[in-house]
């Protein structure tokens, strides 16, 4: 990427590209947006909403990614296989975007307490932190360091796969679910102007909930048998298995009184494999790069929770302990990708 096209914004590969005006970082202006991460859904949403001309802002600690999207932007492939980048700013100081109004965290959920604490010291005093993560605990670390106004709770059916640091492929269109808040109004917005499909309700619990029946039937057995989503409905053994964690995590979460919005779970992530067939998780994806996993957010939660109201997990306490056995844990890798 050398170039800029004044028409859309897009980088191109014609004239010298300014890398200049990226590393002008100073305090964040009224109508930019920090996204914190540097992986696959934190390079998707900053390259459709810089494309859409939002400023944008990353805080990021994985060096290859925060390297390639300061020095080509955030790139992305289409379809076609045609790359597109448009240019954003990337910090790797929490200080240099002080005072940041609106912050959407997309890291991997074992990075949730550290990035809390980098927000503790940017996120201005009626800033708001929307966490769109993976898994369950999340919410929970960011209230407990930031406040419970400075902080609301969503969940993404987006997807995107990693092709190389700043560079993802997209998964298709989901939607974007954020529970009502104050201060949520400029980010719905900009999420709109840029293409994504926003809806605010009142309360996103059922919703992380029901991604998480989704996450934890789907993702580790992909991880663990190194297939794509698809070929779990191919496999007798792999369906039932995925068909039984579907129906425990949606017993614990009955158990917490949670409202979720489907009826039958087996049947809703057999519906989700058959979607997004050709799709390789996010857990099989780290799993291959012999990166940690958000296994402890995901099956690791259930069964925790489940323990707690009761509810046996067999199944998801087995998923937890063998993709554990097949992941270095969180501290083991530095720099790995958020």
């Amino acid at each position: 990427m050398e170039g800029f096209d004044e028409r859309n914004g897009a980088i191109n590969t014609r004239t010298p590209y300014l890398k200049n005006p990226m590393d002008r970082i100073n305090a964040p202006k009224p109508d930019q947006l920090l996204i914190v991460g540097t992986g696959a859904l934190a390079t998707l949403f900053a390259w459709q909403l810089a494309r859409a001309h939002y400023d944008i802002m990353l805080l990021g600690s994985w060096q290859p990614g925060v390297s390639a999207l300061r020095e080509n932007g955030a790139r992305l492939v289409d379809a076609n296989g045609t790359e597109q980048a448009f240019p954003v700013r990337i910090v790797e100081d929490a200080s240099q975007c002080h005072g940041a109004k609106h912050a959407i965290v997309l890291v991997k959920s074992w990075q949730t307490r550290r990035v809390a604490r980098q927000l503790a010291e940017c996120l201005s005093d009626d800033g708001l932190a929307i966490t769109l993560q993976n898994g369950l605990g999340n919410y929970e670390i960011l209230v407990e360091i930031l406040g419970k106004d400075r902080v609301t709770l969503g969940s993404t059916t987006a997807g995107a796969t990693l092709l190389g640091p700043g560079l993802v492929r997209s998964g298709g269109e989901g939607i974007i679910s954020i529970q009502s808040h104050p201060h949520l109004a400029p980010v719905e917005e900009a999420l709109r102007s840029a293409g994504f499909k926003v809806e605010v309700v009142a309360d996103a619990n059922s919703l992380v909930w029901g991604k998480l029946v989704i996450n934890s039937a789907i993702n580790p057995l992909t991880a663990l048998l190194r297939v794509p989503n698809g070929e779990l409905l191919k496999r007798p053994t792999a369906r039932a298995m995925m068909r039984a964690l579907a129906q425990e995590t949606a017993a614990v979460a009955f158990a917490e009184r949670v409202n979720l919005t489907f009826g039958d779970p087996a049947a809703l992530v057999e519906d989700i494999a058959r979607r997004t067939a050709g799709n390789y998780s996010s857990m099989f994806q780290d799993v291959r790069r012999g990166t940690p996993t958000e296994i402890e957010a995901i099956c690791g939660a259930v069964a925790r929770t489940g323990r707690r109201d009761g509810v046996p997990t067999p199944m998801n306490d087995a998923c937890w302990q063998l993709v554990q056995a097949l992941s270095p844990s969180a501290g083991n890798v530095p720099g790995s990708p958020e």
